[in-house]
């Protein structure tokens, strides 16, 4: 695991803008320091850091982006994410569920009838979570816990014990939680065991880059962008996020998806992580909390940075470079010549597929209409061949994979003649050929 502090960016623009933040919202004094944990009470209410990871792994900070503190309850995606590793979703979502509870982070949220928590962005759920990672014994457990965090932050992190001691002289509810859970069937561990785990985990130290590589891995489907270690599987990844946009904020997750639209995690000792999926992560630090918990100064940075990048994950995206460049028949042989260009998703392929099926629904009338004047259907057969030019495609994801291989085969079972021209071909399993249409 290499040092996020090897190769470090230089000042820069983004940087500058992030310190520009800072400075204006530094002046906000709202908010008290969270104090039923005493040495969270100790921190510097002025502190405030700020950074933002992308996912090529590029970094820029502002602030009091070094100063350490424990991570606390943004711990909880990345618990949940080992979990779904571990057991996949439908055996987590049968200990833990994945409602809003619209309630306190540390609430007894249990679901009438099963017992279910009724999410891990909770404590109860939190807790639950916890117990479901395999291992020998709790040592073991933790050990596994620290490990997925650390790979998360692209380094090697430590515990305050200091903290860890704090949190179990005074998580007298989290075990009460703890013993309801196993009451209901919704524990695997003992409770004192379990909440121990949990306790252990909140007090693991981080800062405020570490947070924003945390959240740029799961902006890059699980891939950490400066180990380039896969972490977890990106549709765990997905399924994180998905919990995060609608349960990460506590009682004011709504709230929250309304204003900001992104999906996050915040901590009682004042960290907060958000995650623009595909683009980056980032993260504040600012000791003082709103009545429901959140840093009032990172809420009001993430809310200012949405609106004014347009980050909301509901916001209609700019539109893109043109995913068809030729369509039109070639004069000397009479087939039709598609050119489609970019990476290939969902959209671009539905654009390049229908298209293709314009194209092939005007050769069957083609040829319905020369068959019917009595010309026969070879007067039709220069225009029964289309050539799909892939050169510029730089790649095909998936979803654009099955769509376009369907739309082909479709074609050709029609009795039409397809050929597929560049290096992306293959991923269609046909020989792309470099000598152009």
């Amino acid at each position: 695991m290499t040092s996020r502090d090897a190769g470090a960016d230089p000042p820069d623009v983004i940087s500058e803008a992030l310190a520009d933040l800072r400075d204006r919202l530094a002046a906000d004094e709202e908010g008290e320091v969270a104090r039923y944990i005493p040495p969270l009470a100790l921190a510097d209410p002025a502190d405030f850091g700020l950074a933002l990871v992308s996912r090529e792994g590029h970094r820029y900070r502002a602030g009091q982006s070094d100063t350490r503190f424990t991570i606390q309850s943004v711990s909880k995606p990345f618990v949940f994410a080992l979990a779904l590793t571990d057991l996949g979703l439908e055996e987590t979502t049968r200990w833990v569920g994945a409602e809003p509870s619209g309630e306190a982070f540390n609430a007894i949220s249990l679901e009438p009838g099963t017992g279910r928590p009724a999410n891990p962005m909770i404590n109860a759920g939190a807790i639950a979570t916890s117990s479901l990672i395999g291992a020998a014994d709790n040592e073991e457990r933790f050990a596994r816990i620290l490990d997925v965090l650390g790979r998360f932050a692209g380094r090697t992190l430590d515990v305050d014990e200091r903290v860890h001691e704090a949190e179990a002289a005074t998580g007298d509810r989290n075990r009460a939680l703890a013993h309801l859970l196993r009451a209901s069937g919704r524990l695997r561990l003992d409770p004192v065991e379990a909440a121990d785990v949990y306790f252990r985990q909140c007090a693991v130290l981080v800062d405020t880059v570490d947070l924003a590589v945390m959240a740029a891995t799961l902006a890059d489907g699980g891939r950490n962008p400066v180990t380039d270690e896969q972490v977890v599987p990106e549709p765990v990844a997905v399924q994180v996020l998905a919990v995060m946009a609608t349960c990460g904020m506590y009682d004011a997750s709504g709230d929250w998806m309304l204003r900001v639209g992104l999906p996050a995690k915040s901590g009682v000792s004042g960290g907060l992580l958000a995650v623009s999926p595909g683009r980056f992560g980032i993260a504040c630090y600012s000791p003082p909390l709103d009545p429901v918990g959140n840093p009032v100064r990172a809420v009001a940075a993430l809310r200012e940075l949405s609106a004014r990048f347009g980050l909301h994950l509901l916001h209609n995206p700019a539109p893109s470079a043109p995913t068809i460049t030729t369509a039109r028949r070639d004069p000397r042989t009479g087939a039709l010549l598609v050119t489609a260009q970019g990476s290939l998703d969902f959209t671009a392929a539905e654009r390049l597929v229908h298209t293709l099926r314009r194209f092939a629904s005007t050769f069957t009338s083609a040829t319905a209409t020369a068959t019917a004047s009595g010309a026969g259907p070879t007067a039709a057969s220069g225009a029964e061949s289309i050539v799909l030019d892939l050169e510029r495609v730089a790649a095909l994801d998936s979803t654009a994979l099955a769509l376009v291989s369907a739309t082909l085969a479709r074609i050709e079972a029609a009795g039409h003649v397809v050929r597929v021209v560049g290096d992306a071909g293959r991923a269609l399993g046909r020989q792309g050929s470099g000598d152009g249409p």
